[in-house]
């Protein structure tokens, strides 16, 4: 089964390069042009994105990240508080919470039912400002948020936006300068590092 789950991925993957070619030598000399003026980043982001598509058929989560908290002894107040804690040490304020819903006994809650889900807010208005003035767009994403979700079957997960189309998927007929790079660049590392420190994974050794 996974033999052919890599298979039909990689027949996929040569079908989307298929028609990124074909688009792209539609219009050979616009288009080529186009694509030459992508962050040299951009290929690989969207090719990632792509990926998670092919083999999981769901676009949402080619566009997000998530830490699954396997420790019964952390709680969901012990991931909010350490989120909340963590914040400062990254730069950005926690602005935030909200209790999306939890389900009861009378709704019929089963194991592959997200049964709770609540909501973690951050930003950092400095560079919020300067990524505005940049492209009003990027209000959208605002503030940077976290969602706790919680099944029927007790599984539990912290989902985080990923940052690296955001950064990496313009060209420079828009180019992110060097200083709110930078910027951009810290946010997205507290946006992944904070959820899962507070989800209980050890960042340093990921890191190595």
């Amino acid at each position: 089964m996974n033999l052919l789950k890599n298979i039909l991925a990689a027949i996929g993957g040569v079908i989307v390069v298929g028609f990124l070619i074909a688009y792209v030598t539609f219009d050979l000399g616009t288009r080529i042009d186009q694509v030459k003026k992508l962050n040299p980043g951009a290929i690989p982001a969207y090719m990632g994105m792509f990926d998670t598509v092919l083999t999981k058929g769901d676009p949402a989560q080619g566009m997000m990240l998530e830490w699954e908290i396997t420790d019964p002894d952390i709680t969901e107040e012990d991931v909010f508080d350490d989120m909340k804690e963590l914040a400062g040490d990254y730069n950005m304020r926690f602005v935030g919470e909200k209790n999306m819903f939890r389900l009861t006994e009378a709704e019929n809650p089963t194991p592959d039912r997200v049964v709770h889900a609540r909501i973690a807010e951050f930003c950092s208005l400095s560079i919020a400002k300067k990524m505005l003035d940049h492209s009003r767009f990027y209000g959208g994403f605002m503030p940077c948020r976290v969602i706790y979700v919680e099944y029927g079957d007790g599984r539990r997960y912290l989902i985080s936006m990923d940052m690296t189309l955001a950064i990496y998927g313009g060209s420079d007929v828009k180019p992110i300068n060097p200083e709110l790079l930078e910027d951009m660049l810290n946010v997205k590392k507290a946006m992944e590092q904070i959820p899962a420190i507070a989800a209980g994974y050890d960042v340093e050794e990921e890191e190595e």
